[in-house]
């Protein structure tokens, strides 16, 4: 009878606590964000992507200084042709950067004008506790 009644409480306590998903995970929600950000990136809206971007990316970068330097950049690349997912890594200490919650995602990229290249985007867990991209380079 009491091995009936602890099985009914761990059922009971498993339905509300409710499934384990994957998006759970620091890494899926980061790398979520940081897919929807490089759309705005694909599709040129670079001052869009100034505005989606974490707190510490803007108080680096002016949105004047990264429409600038994208407009320097993304020309000469030409439209992404594919991206494939390489690697991504949670970290909370980054060289450089105050402590917090970041993940590092390194995506294999094909341009139009550059045939093999690897972006390196990094979302943080900003203050609010939304994942937003503090960093982003092109090799």
């Amino acid at each position: 009878m009491r091995i009936r009644i602890l099985v009914y409480a761990g059922i009971v306590a498993a339905a509300f606590a409710g499934p384990v998903r994957a998006a759970d995970k620091p890494e899926d929600l980061a790398q979520t964000a940081a897919e929807s950000w490089l759309k705005l990136i694909d599709a040129g809206d670079w001052a869009a992507s100034w505005e989606q971007a974490a707190k510490l990316f803007k108080g680096v970068v002016t949105k004047e200084q990264w429409v600038q330097a994208l407009t320097g950049v993304s020309p000469p690349l030409g439209k992404v042709v594919s991206r494939k997912l390489r690697s991504r890594q949670y970290s909370e200490k980054l060289p450089g950067a105050p402590d917090g919650k970041y993940v590092v995602i390194q995506y294999e990229t094909v341009f139009e004008k550059k045939a093999s290249a690897v972006e390196t985007i990094t979302p943080m867990l900003d203050p609010d506790g939304v994942w937003r991209v503090s960093g982003y380079l092109i090799r």
